[in-house]
């Protein structure tokens, strides 16, 4: 299979969504692509116990889709093989009470990975300038100075949280975060299929609410407000992928890949060794334990 390279899924600040791919399959079957998923989350746990070892840097996987993209099965098989301590995953709902009495980052700050794990956010802060943009009159639960109704939520309210965004995932990289942000690329087609599914499938009906189609009325609404927030917060430290995710195979198999390339890079994350003491006496440690066992 032709090596998938994570450059070409990397957006730009001239991205333009009617552009991007939804479908992908590089000429393979699913259980070809089931194949090489799991080499590479193999390989991704080896690493993830390798980082938990080091213990300098933590990992922030953000995922951002239209409802039914893929995202929940994707956390499930691409992070399969890792040590379920050393990954966390969290998903922002609506924001509680408790939640509005801070700012919008409040909520995420509280439950970044710590250093030597891997954090998963399956729908992530920026759901504040998703949401939030395509309905306003949410933002006024946060009660904010200055913004007393919608009208006063103008182009530089939406620019200023941008630039707030960007100053947070800078501050994150500069202390240790390495930050990937992947948007799972659903066709309008393929996203009316999954809800017929869900509504023919007794065991799906739970994933199902009439708001779903509610919001699928402003799907060129959505589209808009994903392009501009990838525009304006795609950056070398903090980049966004487009994964096509029509083919919800081909799609774990693209980000697991893009994670394991882009993490191989960092050669300063080993194992640590035993300190000179420890070594030097490592025949002497040995041959207590062999002492235990003829006893």
């Amino acid at each position: 299979m032709e090596k998938i390279q994570a450059t070409t899924y990397k957006a730009t600040d001239s991205f333009e969504i009617t552009k991007a791919s939804t479908y992908e399959d590089f000429g393979k079957s699913d259980k070809e692509l089931k194949k090489e998923l799991r080499k590479t989350r193999k390989e991704l746990g080896d690493f993830q116990d390798m980082l938990y070892a080091h213990n300098k840097y933590s990992v922030l996987i953000c995922l951002q889709g239209m409802d039914t993209a893929g995202k929940d099965s994707l956390i499930r098989e691409v992070f399969k093989d890792f040590n379920v301590s050393g990954v966390e995953v969290h998903s922002f709902k609506v924001p509680t009470e408790l939640e509005l009495d801070h700012n919008y980052l409040w909520r995420h700050y509280l439950v970044l990975p710590g250093k030597g794990k891997f954090g998963v956010f399956n729908r992530t802060h920026y759901e504040n300038v998703l949401v939030t943009r395509v309905h306003p009159e949410y933002i006024l639960g946060e009660r904010i100075p200055g913004i007393h109704s919608v009208g006063d939520i103008d182009q530089k309210f939406w620019d200023r949280r941008f630039e707030q965004i960007n100053n947070f995932e800078r501050h994150l990289f500069q202390n240790g975060t390495i930050i990937f942000k992947f948007f799972l690329n659903l066709s309008k087609e393929e996203q009316r299929q999954r809800l017929l599914r869900r509504l023919a499938l007794k065991r799906k009906h739970w994933k199902f609410s009439p708001s779903d189609l509610k919001e699928r009325r402003l799907w060129d609404k959505y589209q808009y407000c994903y392009e501009e927030a990838i525009q304006n917060t795609t950056k070398d430290h903090a980049p966004w992928f487009v994964i096509p995710a029509d083919n919800k195979k081909a799609a774990r198999l693209i980000l697991a890949e893009i994670l394991f390339q882009s993490l191989k890079k960092y050669k300063d994350i080993k194992e640590p060794g035993l300190d000179d003491k420890i070594m030097a006496n490592l025949e002497a440690y040995e041959n207590k334990l062999q002492i235990e066992k003829d006893r």
